[in-house]
């Protein structure tokens, strides 16, 4: 009997009227069964015999005999869900009591709900529904909480089943109506069934958070270590630096002490020439003077002029004193390494990108350099080519900036997000001013832009560059005397494309900022954007 019992469905055991295992079931003759006092409560509150179900009615009140078979099948089942009711009630938390709904002062734990009356009722007050006859067709059923709301609005009967289909408790007669090709299923069945899709959700919460909180404790290993790796490194470099200053502070003060010595000793020597020479000198004047004093007495003339004659026949031709103290070699290699170490010191991502940024210059567009119909805003900072009725949409209208610059290094940026093509960079002035000119590099013009979707470069020929087209802000660094432009993408602080060599040289007028655009009927500006300070 066990066996049959659990090759069936739990819904071949319940009745249709109260939801509940079959007590002593009866067979109407449409072959629907039902507890015999559902069916009999039933038949008492309707006029005319009619099965609950499928609403067949009878001409005369059927003789019900108890279905002995399914009876013990009910009961098999019944003993069957106690048993795992039992063996699983540690794993369901008990209901608390539900309290009767009569009781005015001290409530008595409620023994029965009543589903028309929408109250849960102690023994006592139990005690009208079982006296009084009005009262028998009132369905009673275990107690239960919050009773109101576990009724269906509709028919004001208790949601005991679940559709799957609309995720919604209904009641029986919901079941007949808009849920009937649904999925339903009963309460119970819905719950466990949540039950254990609660259990694997837990479980897959579970390795999520033991998953973050490896990824956590990864993160954190790396912290920690970088935070290590960073002092090391900044020990070291300091530590370098410490000693590389420290040798160039010794090595200065060297070289000063040679200088010196070499000063000294040459100052010695030309003073030493000096001295000498000038003896020499006093004794060539006094001699000079004799000779110019002696006599006309041709004896006393003849016996000294031989004797003043006399003169010294040193050679000072190769006395020099050499004022190259021959050091350049050292100035020079001393310069070449701070190059270097500058040039590396570029290279460092961050640094290069402050001291880019320490040449920004403030700029504003230039109403009286537009070509084609601009709307340039009141500050001066937006440009907009909005009429593509009088402009071609296959032709550029460009615009400079009123600052110019003949050399030294200036930086600006500038928004192109959402703009389809454009170009930025600089150009000569003259070159800016026409709308015929050719953008290229030979031309004058130094800039990148979009064209089908590819940002491009204005060198011949044209250059596909490395970022595509979808730029958002655009950074331009100016170098005139070293005759390069580059290009560098704001957000992700990389760089795009140089223009090298350059050739500034070759026009006589000054670097101005120069942007290009199509008309566009979305309206987006081209914005000269303020340049933070790091």
């Amino acid at each position: 009997m066990a066996m049959s019992c659990s090759l069936l469905s739990e819904d071949t055991f319940l009745c249709s009227v109260c939801l509940d295992v079959f007590t002593k079931p009866v067979s109407t003759p449409c072959g629907h069964n039902f507890c015999r006092r559902c069916i009999r409560t039933y038949w008492d509150s309707t006029v005319v015999w009619r099965c609950p179900l499928c609403k067949r009615s009878f001409p005369t009140k059927p003789d019900l005999q108890v279905n002995t078979v399914l009876s013990e099948l009910a009961a098999e089942f019944k003993r069957s869900n106690q048993a795992k009711a039992s063996a699983s009630r540690t794993d369901v938390p008990a209901s608390a009591d539900v309290p009767c709904d009569v009781c005015s002062q001290v409530k008595d734990k409620a023994v029965k709900s009543c589903l028309m009356c929408l109250t849960s009722f102690c023994k006592t007050h139990l005690e009208p529904h079982e006296r009084i006859a009005g009262l028998h067709g009132h369905r009673l059923i275990n107690p239960v909480k919050d009773l109101d709301q576990k009724m269906c609005r509709m028919h004001h009967k208790l949601t005991e089943l679940y559709c799957r289909t609309d995720q919604s408790c209904i009641c029986v007669l919901c079941l007949k109506d808009d849920h009937k090709l649904h999925n339903v299923v009963t309460i119970e069945e819905q719950y466990e069934s949540a039950v254990e899709e609660k259990s694997n959700a837990m479980v897959n919460i579970q390795k999520i958070i033991q998953s973050r909180s490896d990824k956590i404790a990864e993160i954190e290993k790396a912290l920690d270590a970088g935070k290590n790796e960073a002092e090391k490194e900044k020990e070291a470099t300091m530590q370098v630096f410490t000693n590389f200053m420290r040798f160039v502070e010794r090595r200065q003060n060297e070289l000063v002490e040679v200088i010196e010595g070499r000063y000294s000793a040459s100052k010695e020597k030309g003073e030493g020439f000096l001295q000498e020479l000038r003896t020499e000198v006093a004794e060539l004047e006094s001699r000079s003077s004799h000779l110019e004093q002696l006599s006309d007495d041709h004896h006393h003339f003849l016996q000294n002029l031989q004797a003043l004659s006399c003169l010294s026949e040193k050679d000072w031709t190769d006395a020099v004193v050499d004022s190259d103290l021959c050091l350049s070699p050292v100035r020079e290699a001393v310069t070449a390494l701070h190059e270097r170490v500058d040039y590396i010191m570029e290279k460092v991502p961050e640094l290069s990108w402050r001291r880019m940024r320490e040449h920004a210059v403030d700029l504003t567009f230039d109403p009286d350099t537009t070509q084609g119909t601009l709307v340039i805003s009141e500050d001066g900072k937006q440009v907009t080519c909005l009429d593509v009725v009088n402009n071609p949409v296959d032709k550029y209208c460009s615009v400079l900036t009123k600052e110019g610059f003949t050399s030294g290094k200036f930086y600006y940026e500038v928004k192109v997000t959402g703009r389809d093509e454009w170009r930025v960079g600089v150009a000569i002035e003259s070159s800016g001013r026409k709308n015929n000119t050719k953008v290229l590099a030979k031309n004058g013009f130094w800039m990148i832009g979009t064209r089908n979707g590819m940002c491009v470069a204005s060198t011949t020929p044209v250059a596909k560059v490395s970022k595509g087209g979808n730029l958002g802000k655009v950074g331009i660094f100016v170098e005139i005397d070293k005759e390069r432009v580059s290009f560098y993408d704001v957000d992700s602080k990389s760089h795009i494309f140089s223009f090298n060599m350059c050739s500034f040289r070759m026009f006589t007028e000054g670097l101005y900022p120069s942007f290009h655009l199509k008309p566009s009927r979305g309206n987006i500006p081209v914005i000269i954007t303020p340049v933070p300070q790091e």
